[in-house]
């Protein structure tokens, strides 16, 4: 009898790790948010505070720096609001993350989005893809969501910011896939 278990991790050339393309559920499903976590990383590789400043195409004012402050948001709110109950603040004080503060860099943005990271990791360490948290805004709040809801939710969130970090990188300096 053999036994499915996780593969140690690999790595694209690029640096992303591959997800798990066997095993439990659970750690497959953390693989690829990491996967998609690297991705957005990626796409920020390489430019300054000027280049991911740039919008994609009006009327959007969409950024690859505002994509990354959103993501922190994200990532604080699913797993310190939704999944652990803290009653946290936003990590940046413009309500969305998307606005650009001209004080901010792109270093700036990523440190706190990786900060937000870690702790999210911190957080769901332990739990099982049953366990549940509950949303904190509206129209949605008070509903009960699980672990598994909120990943999956995450890889989708990343996968469609990630198509639009693609498109902004491609805008910025012609660099395309992954």
């Amino acid at each position: 009898m053999t036994h499915n278990t996780p593969q140690a991790p690999h790595t694209l050339p690029d640096g992303r790790p591959i997800p798990l393309l066997t095993g439990p559920e659970h750690p497959m499903l953390e693989s690829w948010l990491d996967f998609h976590r690297a991705t957005l990383e990626l796409k920020c590789r390489g430019l300054d505070d000027t280049q991911v400043r740039k919008a994609s195409a009006e009327p959007s004012s969409l950024t690859l720096l505002g994509l990354v402050q959103h993501l922190a948001e994200v990532e604080r709110n699913w797993f310190q609001r939704v999944l652990a109950g803290l009653d946290v603040p936003p990590v940046f004080e413009e309500a969305t993350g998307y606005a650009l503060d001209p004080r901010r860099g792109l270093e700036e943005a990523l440190g706190a989005w990786r900060r937000e990271v870690a702790r999210g990791r911190e957080l769901l360490a332990g739990r099982d893809l049953e366990d549940t948290g509950r949303i904190v805004d509206e129209p949605m709040t008070g509903v009960e969501v699980s672990v598994r809801w909120v990943l999956v939710h995450l890889i989708e969130e990343y996968a469609r910011h990630n198509g639009h970090a693609d498109i902004l990188r491609e805008r910025i300096d012609g660099v395309t896939g992954a």
